[in-house]
């Protein structure tokens, strides 16, 4: 990385490009400082050096569906506007039944990936989420099965009285492939006692997390962010996720998530902005200094900002997802769904080279009849 072509009008970054350069590793305060600079084409230009000397010009996507089986939910947090309580209108629980159907319906492109995620159901047993995964494993033995957040996993454990370690053990059983990163939201107590305080808390979301990468279960992370945070829980948050990972190892990407205020207890809370959502990107690079790979999530940022953001970090765009619930919820405007030739257009146009991945990172062919054929003769850093 050559710090000679860096120009910024906040000459405070001057000595973090430096550092960026070298290869060293940023502190609390460089991320804080990163944060209240406003000086964004700097900024995402140390990002975008860091991220093409990880993956060059390619930008990966996948091909993937969201199952949401229930948006019944105990847990009732403040940032949410998917989870109703049983009764209460729009409520649902999916059968099993359609739960399998739902995965058969959509494109016709095979998918690589099921991504499920629920809300933490007061009734339903253990065994249906056994049952879930046995079934659509039985069903779609090829397909990834990336499920249950930590938040879900420590549920499951409450109200089966089991452990972390055997709720997961269980789940690996019955199909688990990796988990999804969502639930992490902002891990100071602070933060999470206002918008989340029936959740576990941010340590037991890391220590969830530990569990899971010891027995050999990938997991994305993630951080919600433009709610009521300050700059320093952001930092104390990415932080906490880089050190996890030089432990363990485990997490694939992270995922920053921008905050939808729309039909949530903080419907009184602005938007958050372009400026913002690729400012998180940038910086969670730079921070996340041991992780591979940092998604743009076009449901959420809108697929313009998202083409934008892989000039600022990011190298993922996500996958065709086909349906959501929990954002669009919340008010996302997106689409629910995007077909693999968009994601392509959208990637080409932005000046990358489109790559399909599976779950893990591992390049995909297809086949004539567009079947997936994981290329086992190339590598990806993961």
């Amino acid at each position: 990385m050559n710090c000679s072509q860096f120009i910024a009008e906040d000459k405070q970054l001057e000595p973090i490009a430096e550092k960026v350069t070298a290869g060293a590793r940023l502190s609390f305060e460089e991320g804080v400082a990163l944060y209240r600079s406003n000086d964004l084409l700097a900024i995402g230009w140390l990002a975008n050096q860091v991220r093409e000397q990880k993956h060059g010009n390619v930008c990966y996507y996948n091909i993937n569906r969201h199952i949401n089986p229930t948006n019944t939910c105990v847990a009732h947090c403040r940032l949410c506007a998917f989870g109703r309580d049983a009764e209460a209108p729009g409520a649902y629980t999916m059968a099993l039944e359609e739960v399998f159907g739902t995965a058969a319906s959509g494109y016709s492109e095979a998918v690589t990936e099921f991504h499920i995620v629920g809300g933490l159901h007061p009734d339903l047993p253990f065994q249906y989420y056994l049952d879930l995964l046995r079934g659509l494993k039985e069903r779609f033995p090829q397909v990834h099965l990336k499920a249950f957040t930590m938040v879900e996993i420590g549920y499951f454990a409450r109200i089966t009285k089991m452990s972390t370690r055997d709720v997961l053990l269980k789940l690996r059983e019955a199909g688990l492939g990796s988990l999804p990163g969502g639930g992490a939201e902002i891990f100071h107590p602070r933060v999470r006692k206002i918008i989340c305080d029936h959740k576990i808390s941010g340590m037991m979301w890391l220590q969830t997390a530990r569990t899971a990468h010891e027995l050999g279960l990938r997991s994305n992370a993630t951080m919600l962010y433009g709610h009521i945070e300050t700059e320093e829980e952001r930092v104390d948050h990415l932080l906490k996720l880089r050190s996890l990972q030089d432990e363990t190892r485990g997490f694939v990407c992270f995922i920053p998530l921008a905050f939808h205020p729309e039909n949530t207890a903080l419907s009184h809370l602005p938007k958050t902005t372009g400026f913002l959502d690729l400012k998180n990107i940038a910086i969670s690079r730079l921070l996340l200094d041991n992780f591979p790979h940092v998604k743009a999530y076009w449901i959420m940022l809108t697929p313009a900002i998202a083409q934008v953001a892989l000039r600022f970090g990011a190298d993922d765009l996500d996958g065709t997802v086909v349906e959501e619930k929990i954002y669009h919820d919340a008010g996302a405007k997106t689409a629910q769904a995007m077909r693999r030739s968009e994601l392509i257009r959208l990637i080409r146009e932005a000046g990358r080279d489109p790559l399909e991945r599976d779950t893990l990172y591992r390049p995909v062919q297809r086949t004539p009849t567009g079947e997936p054929r994981l290329d086992t003769t190339l590598s990806v850093n993961v």
